[in-house]
């Protein structure tokens, strides 16, 4: 069986092209499978949990495609910020035109301008990872926990990882191999459960 990774961004692909090829699934990218992508995509994730939109893009490209598909919704969540930017992580900055690396830069601004004034700000990573195929589905949450830095720190990983300290590593997340990062990380954490909990039902 071919699994369906239901993303669009590269950092994501990276990091759990390898992790399924570990855990024995060969996968496919929505180019690779031939899903071009639209404007209603957009409306997807319009839920205010991360199992919510996890579980609405598995089961949308479920639907569009037919093919047995994983999904997952993933962000930052800082405690002094009232769990912000959570779900809006991606889209935090508002800047709707932006994509890749200059989108990150932009979210990443605003974050530090929202923490000027805060001592040793305490944070955590959550992913939410979803499965949908005609047989059922499944949603499992990863977490991360540690703290953001002012300045960036390391280029690996993408989004908010130069800045988000890790308790378990003492790094940030962009200094980090992939192999260290997934072993902690939240979608790390997140995928491996749920890769295990198909494996045994199959």
């Amino acid at each position: 069986m071919t699994v369906l990774l239901a993303t669009r961004s590269e950092g994501k692909l990276r990091e759990l092209r390898p992790l399924f090829a570990a855990a024995g699934f060969a996968v496919q990218d929505l180019r690779e499978a031939g899903a071009v992508e639209t404007t209603d995509e957009d409306a997807v994730e319009a839920f205010d949990t991360f199992e919510r939109n996890a579980l609405a893009k598995a089961r949308y490209f479920h639907a569009l495609t037919g093919r047995a598909v994983v999904a997952d919704d993933s962000g930052l969540e800082v405690a002094v910020l009232g769990g912000a930017p959570g779900v809006r992580s991606k889209r935090w900055s508002g800047r709707s035109d932006l994509a890749g690396q200059v989108l990150d830069d932009a979210n990443n601004a605003k974050l530090l301008e929202r923490l000027r004034d805060v001592a040793d700000p305490v944070a955590q990573y959550v992913c939410a990872a979803a499965w949908c195929d005609a047989g059922g589905e499944l949603v499992i949450r990863g977490e991360t926990s540690g703290r953001i830095v002012r300045e960036p720190r390391g280029v690996e990983g993408f989004g908010y990882d130069p800045y988000f300290l890790s308790d378990e590593l003492g790094a940030t997340f962009g200094e980090s191999s992939r192999e260290a990062k997934e072993r902690v990380s939240h979608r790390g954490r997140a995928f491996r459960a749920l890769l295990e909990r198909i494996a045994a039902t199959r």
